[in-house]
């Protein structure tokens, strides 16, 4: 039996847009949902990066902030298997250069409703010199109790978001592409004028002809045909005269 399509998608604004920090490897079969966050961390300005995976055996999260140079400082990794109830709730601490940062996380009713991130019940914290530097979820008062500490003077920004999604024809999601933007929904979708298909070490069957198409709000932006000869590129869109990449 042939393996499904895994469909990368990658949308972020160019002005804001920074790619040092790689930290999500896809495997076949895992689908991988990557945020990158600029805030202040450690007295200067720094990314800090959430990757959520998923496989067919458990759900994971790791975080990551950025170092000297630019470089990704590897910190927290939790792997949500089922039967290790003790790792979906805790904290762990690290240090980059010089000062003391604290992960907080409660996983423990996080509803997934089979996605790979999280939608509704915890919290993910980044904790340095007393200030909940960022916050993800929707139970903040349980983590500013938790971690005791108060909210950080300058609101993080999401400066990029990564998708890897794996088994799935129509992928949608909301997402702003500016800090003080709308919400705008977002669809893609891989369809095959013959049909079903499946994919096998980078390569179509014969006779496929796949085809992908990007909607912003319902309206048709990309439209790749002969996907098996473009199954790798990029193109720049405009939205409110904001420069997109899709990649």
């Amino acid at each position: 039996m042939q393996d499904p399509i895994g469909i990368p998608a990658c949308f972020s604004s160019s002005s804001d847009h920074h790619d040092k920090n790689q930290t999500a490897v896809t495997r076949l079969g895992q689908s991988v949902v990557m945020s990158m966050y600029r805030t202040k961390v450690a007295d200067r300005c720094r990314l800090i990066t959430i990757t959520w995976c998923k496989n067919l055996m458990l759900h994971g999260l790791s975080v990551s902030v950025e170092g000297p140079e630019g470089e990704s400082q590897y910190t927290c990794k939790v792997e949500l298997k089922p039967w290790y109830f003790w790792r979906k709730h805790g904290h762990k601490k690290f240090v980059v250069e010089g000062k003391e940062m604290t992960i907080f996380w409660d996983l423990k009713a996080a509803k997934f409703n089979g996605e790979t991130e999280p939608a509704s019940e915890y919290y993910v914290a980044v904790v340095c010199d007393e200030e909940v530097v960022l916050i993800l979820g929707d139970m903040k008062k349980d983590a500013y109790k938790k971690t005791g500490c108060r909210p950080a003077l300058i609101d993080p920004i999401l400066v990029s978001r990564k998708e890897h999604v794996f088994g799935k024809k129509k992928f949608s999601i909301r997402a702003k592409f500016h800090e003080k933007g709308k919400f705008h929904e977002i669809s893609i979708e891989c369809k095959n004028k013959g049909g079903s298909f499946s994919i096998s070490n980078g390569n179509f069957p014969s006779g496929v002809e796949p085809e992908m198409e990007i909607r912003l709000d319902g309206n048709l932006l990309i439209h790749v045909k002969h996907l098996q000869w473009k199954f790798r590129g990029n193109e720049s869109i405009h939205v409110n005269k904001l420069r997109v990449e899709v990649e």
